[in-house]
């Protein structure tokens, strides 16, 4: 059984529409979710956890339909969006007494662990946290009520570069248990390189690519070469280019490049950066 499996997804807004959205995310993985800002990445997570309406497709959760199973949605699920919805006069410690009674599963012990490797004060407001420390502490609420999949919206932004290193350690421990999965949108795309099995690619509501993280970088590299060398080569192999005075920089298929060619890696940014500019 998938985590989270979503069919013909779509969502139409004034000016946008996400367009038949098919995404999959298995048990034991994690998916990142990449996009520039308006190319539908929120308003996919949010249609996930319901709190939006839908115009057609579906979503289901552990095998069940998103619609229908609000409880399962707040026991199960793991959430942390980008606004962390934390009352501002409350402290960690308080906040830790009211999930213990708004979760069934909720467990103290891990909490209170995760405090301490967060290096979140137990009697400090929320209003008076930095970005980053709300966002580590929604993380901590997140995980710490047994949820099976975690869905993730921009939760490691606002962290220094120390802590989102030990965030995202936490996150492939998590992940460990084949009953575990996670569904990560970020702008930091190094941070999806380094922990996510899968990478999805979002571009004005329509899915551009999803695709093992590995086999990306397998199946693309990049090229520099003249504009003249370029007429040579297949357009089909081509996958997105940037000419310069100087030469040609182009994102391409390897299996359609001649050999003899000197393809380089290209990184996920950099493939990302040109499949969006050639979909304009």
């Amino acid at each position: 059984m998938n985590a989270i499996e979503i069919k013909d997804l779509s969502k139409s807004y004034k000016g946008f529409t996400l367009d038949r959205l098919n995404l999959t995310l298995p048990n034991g993985c994690i998916i990142g979710l990449i996009g520039e800002n308006g190319a539908g990445k929120t308003t996919t997570i949010k249609l996930i956890l319901d709190m939006i309406s839908r115009d057609s497709g579906s979503i289901t959760i552990l095998g069940k339909d998103n619609k229908d199973n609000l409880l399962l949605t707040k026991e199960d699920i793991g959430v942390v969006l980008d606004e962390v919805g934390i009352s501002e006069c409350l402290t960690a410690k308080q906040v830790g007494k009211i999930m213990k009674y708004t979760f069934k599963n909720w467990n103290e012990y891990t909490y209170s662990e995760y405090l301490k490797k967060l290096s979140i004060p137990d009697n400090k407001k929320f209003k008076e946290f930095s970005r980053g420390m709300k966002m580590k502490l929604g993380i901590a609420v997140a995980l710490s009520h047994n949820a099976k999949p975690l869905i993730l919206d921009e939760a490691t932004s606002g962290l220094d570069p120390l802590i989102r290193d030990e965030v995202i350690d936490i996150f492939g421990e998590f992940t460990r248990d084949e009953n575990h999965a996670i569904l990560i949108s970020s702008h930091i795309v190094s941070d999806l390189e380094k922990i996510c099995d899968y990478i999805a690619f979002l571009h004005k509501g329509k899915l551009l690519l999803c695709e093992e993280k590995d086999r990306l970088k397998e199946q693309y590299g990049i090229i520099h070469c003249s504009a003249d060398d370029l007429i040579n080569i297949s357009p089909s192999a081509i996958i997105g280019k940037k000419e310069t005075p100087y030469g040609v920089e182009a994102i391409v298929a390897r299996n359609k490049i001649q050999t003899g060619m000197e393809i380089s890696i290209t990184d996920i940014e950099q493939l990302f950066i040109f499949m969006a500019k050639e979909a304009k």
